[in-house]
Formats: structure tokens, sequence, C-alpha cells
């Protein structure tokens, strides 16, 4: 027969303690199912500006190269460039939303993304205890492209030296990323003619993620995720989305606007071999960790089916 335990009462900053014990637990599982897989993180807007963030992402992207699983983080960098710009008196003007890339603004995309943001980041994880390793598409011809000549529809365009990826060279990604490496790339790729082209880093995230048939693409936006009003008559973020609750959601007007073409760029990445896309809001402190390490997450995760990663996962 077992004795009646008394359990000793705990104190305020005892309970404390007793709570983060709990979170580390439920991350636990978690850790398990990711453990040695690849997790694809683009990392822009508002994260990348400010410093308690950039402290934050880069906690998060250590933490998860130190407990077994393998980051590769892709970043963007539009207002690095557009300053430059502006201090060396050119300007900038936008085709379909995307940047004019001439001669000039391609020599200092490449010096800002390159030389300067890439650096940046890789200096950011190197402190927090991490070994990182900044490349680009240049590298090692890791991303091979062409210029772009069509926009999303088909149509004629011309915006310069903007680039079109053709294939993704993941050998040197996988190499840097199952050592004890983090990759860190700057969206620039190189043609068949060794010139250089500027690339929308979303692109380029996607692309590495199937590529490399990524478990998880992270995009950090300015965005809570995708939302829906509930009950109460809140806007709420929907946690989990299939790809049948995309379709219907954007045939009833529910996801609409900039978000549609958000989740079909998941969606294409999650058909293409990527087993889970999340949309989380980069603004939020710590927010990799509380999307993949816990049950609610604060984003949107994308996913094909509902096929949980352990017994007792809900989603």
């Amino acid at each position: 027969m077992e004795k009646d335990l008394t359990l000793p009462t705990v104190g305020r900053d005892m309970q404390t303690l007793i709570n983060k014990a709990a979170t580390l637990i439920e991350a636990l599982p978690y850790i398990q199912s990711l453990a040695g897989k690849t997790v694809v993180i683009k990392y822009g807007g508002n994260a990348m500006v400010n410093d308690e963030l950039k402290s934050s992402v880069m906690d998060d992207i250590a933490l998860l190269k130190c407990v077994g699983i393998n980051p590769v983080l892709v970043h963007g960098g539009g207002p690095d460039i557009s300053n430059m710009l502006k201090n060396l008196s050119i300007e900038s003007h936008f085709v379909n939303g995307l940047r004019y890339t001439d001669s000039k603004t391609m020599a200092v995309a490449q010096m800002v993304l390159i030389g300067k943001t890439n650096k940046e980041v890789v200096s950011y994880l190197g402190q927090k205890g991490v070994k990182a390793i900044g490349i680009c598409g240049i590298d090692g011809h890791l991303i091979e492209c062409e210029k772009m000549t069509e926009d999303a529809s088909g149509n004629p365009i011309d915006v310069g030296f903007v680039g079109k990826i053709k294939s993704i060279n993941t050998k040197v990604i996988s190499t840097l990323a199952n050592d004890e490496y983090i990759p860190v790339v700057a969206p620039i790729g190189v043609g068949s003619d060794g010139e250089s082209y500027n690339i929308n880093a979303d692109t380029v995230a996607a692309e590495i993620a199937v590529a490399l048939k990524a478990e998880k693409l992270i995009t950090l936006t300015d965005v809570e995720g995708v939302k829906t009003v509930g009950e109460d008559g809140q806007d709420h973020v929907i946690p989990v989305l299939t790809e049948e609750d995309i379709h219907n959601m954007i045939a009833s007007g529910v996801i609409t606007g900039g978000m549609i073409p958000k989740v079909e760029g998941c969606l294409d990445t999650i058909r293409r071999g990527v087993g889970r896309a999340h949309i989380i809001d980069g603004r939020v402190p710590h927010s990799i960790l509380l999307e993949i390490f816990t049950g609610k997450g604060i984003g949107t995760m994308i996913i094909k089916e509902r096929t949980p990663y352990f017994e007792g996962e809900k989603i």
C-alpha cells in the first residue's frame, strides 16, 4: 500500500520555477520529434530592425541548434538597401512590388546584403554561443537563377537584375547544417553568365526549404497569422490550417487580400515536400520557440493534413 504523501507548500518564487519546468516538459516531445531535422527560417520585417527582437530571434535559433535541430536562416534586408541607396543618392522605384534593380542598385544590394546584413546576423549568432557561417547564392553556386522576365501571372516584366530561381545546390547548405554550423543565407543568386541577381528572400527561403525537404518553413512576418472573427466578435488567430481549410476560407472570403499569396506560398511548399509551414509574428519575443515548442503556438501552422508528431499532439 502506498503511503499518503503530503506535498510541501510552495511559495510564489518556487511556483514560478515549477511553471518554467512544466514549459520545458511541454517542449520535450517536440524537441524529440524535430531532433536531427531541418528548419528553414525566413528572417525579416521588424524583427530585423529592433535590437530587442533581434536578440530574441538569435536566442531562439541558437537554442534550436543546441537541442539537435538544424536551423537554416534566410534573411532579407530591404530597409538596409533603401538606406544605403538614399545615402548614395540613388533613387529607387518599384515594379509590381519588386525593386527595379539596375546595375548600380545591384552593386549596392550585393554590398549591403552580403557585406553588412549577413555578417551582422552571423556575429549576433556568435554572441549567443553558436557557430554560424554567412553565405549567399553565389557561393558554391548555391542559388542558380536567371533573369526574371514574367510576373506571377505570366505577363512580361522588366525589373532589371532580379532573379528567378532555377535550382538550389543543397550540398552546400546540408554540409554546414548537418555539422556544427548554422547557415545564414543572403538572397543573392548567380546566373549562368556569372552575373549576380537580387531575389526575394521569401522565395529563397521557400525554395531552400523544398530542396532540403525541410521539416518546417517558418516565416517571420509583421502579422499575427491568419485570423477569423470569433463568437465574441473579436479577431482570433487560427492555429492550424489544412489545404482543404485554406481553399474553403479563400472561397468564403475569410482569407483575403495580402494573406492569400502568403498562405498559397506556404501551401506550395507543403505540396512539394515540406512538413509544416508557419506564419508567425516576428514582433513577439521568442516567437519561434512559442510556435514550435508549445501545443497552442502563437501563429498559423499550415499542413497538408492533420498528422500529429506524437500521440496526444492536438492539431
